[in-house]
């Protein structure tokens, strides 16, 4: 299973983003300060020359959450107790070994594969199949990484911001880097496509269902939904290549790298 591309890189970005204003000591800043989420320390730039496209596919995707998936999510949180729902995440990024594994090393990044490939074997034998996450008590937690930010370690530039039918936030460099991890997940040659695509709707529904309510603020927070959505996004995606991702994120949040609403083939 590869992962969902909108869901955690926007909105673990923006729910952190959201969370932070509310938590951090001080008066609360201004409704454009928490409508944007706040600059890293890292430069980062919103180079979107084709909006115009962008803008229209965006609305689509964003009416097929609302219309479909978004009340689907509701029916399952409203039956699934929460504690199979972070199984059933935690089950689906254990699937995600070999994809971590190659672009871990890949980014020369050798002790961090090492802990995937032990995860990986905690997590699948007494973890329950991965359903269960022992490997993180035992500090083995996740190295998620994926070809566009080995790409970006590599000296790769994201190039123009990119909105994909269905598969949401992307950039010149991130979207073909998508092909390059479907085919390193290895799964689709062995397990047949229809039981895939089963398991990937529940991945879908189960990871939407638990952000209804970030999503929610999120857009209730932002004076441009488009706007923050892809500043969110690059911000988060220029943190991961710096390995910044992990940082300033809510213990409430729950972390799903690279995730989004929809699944790659």
């Amino acid at each position: 299973m590869i992962r969902s591309w909108t869901l955690a890189t926007v909105l673990v970005a923006a729910a952190a983003s959201v969370h932070a204003e509310d938590t951090r000591p001080g008066p609360l800043p201004g409704a454009r300060a928490v409508a944007e989420p706040p600059a890293p320390s890292g430069p980062v730039s919103e180079y979107d020359p084709w909006q115009g496209f962008n803008r229209k596919i965006f609305s689509f995707n964003n009416t097929v959450d609302e219309w479909v998936l978004e009340p689907v999510a509701k029916g399952w949180d409203c039956v699934t107790p929460k504690p199979i729902e972070h199984g059933i995440s935690n089950f689906f990024a254990n699937l995600r070994f070999p994809i971590d594994l190659v672009n871990n090393i890949l980014q020369g990044k050798g002790v961090q594969g090492a802990e995937v490939i032990g995860r990986f074997v905690i997590n699948t034998t007494i973890g329950a199949g991965g359903f269960l996450d022992p490997a993180s008590a035992l500090g083995l937690g996740p190295q998620t990484e994926d070809f566009g930010q080995t790409l970006g370690v590599w000296g790769v530039g994201p190039g123009p911001y990119l909105v994909l039918p269905l598969l949401g936030p992307s950039t010149l460099r991130d979207a073909p880097a998508l092909g390059v991890d479907a085919a390193t997940a290895i799964l689709p040659f062995f397990i047949d496509g229809w039981i895939l695509v089963g398991a990937r709707v529940v991945d879908v529904v189960n990871t939407r269902a638990q952000f209804l309510q970030e999503v929610a603020d999120a857009k209730a927070a932002s004076l441009d939904y488009y706007v923050f959505v892809r500043n969110a996004y690059l911000q988060r995606r220029q943190a991961l290549i710096e390995d910044r991702g992990k940082k300033g994120i809510p213990e409430s949040v729950p972390i799903y790298e690279e995730q989004d609403l929809y699944t790659v083939p």
